[in-house]
């Protein structure tokens, strides 16, 4: 079984820097891409940023030069390094990955439980 575990989210002020992190526990199992959703009070999902096995990205525009996407080599956790933060970037990030265990034929998405990011001076 694989769980995704974030972490990172707090208070900060506008124009400030914040770096989540995205643990992805267990063993046996292949990443196909990781990614970060964000959802703000009142508002759908929307997808923040994904990083592929192939090192494609793709962010969304609001974010694009204020956000950065990573992994580490065994593609097992995942980083949003967030700057020049805005109070629209408030909301609760939650990490996305596309999983494959060892022994299945396909992958599954999986999904953290969120961290909470608030902007505001």
């Amino acid at each position: 079984q694989v769980q995704l575990v974030e972490s990172g989210g707090d208070l900060v002020q506008p124009g400030g820097s914040l770096k989540l992190s995205c643990v992805a526990s267990g063993s046996g199992f292949t990443t196909y891409y990781m990614a970060w959703y964000r959802q703000a009070p009142g508002k759908q999902r929307e997808l923040v940023a994904r990083l592929t096995r192939g090192r494609d990205t793709n962010y969304a525009d609001s974010v694009k030069g204020r956000f950065t996407i990573s992994t580490d080599n065994p593609k097992t956790t995942a980083y949003l390094q967030m700057n020049n933060l805005k109070p629209e970037d408030t909301a609760v990030y939650t990490c996305n990955a596309h999983i494959r265990i060892l022994g299945e034929v396909a992958g599954t998405d999986y999904w953290g439980e969120g961290t909470l990011v608030t902007v505001s001076s």
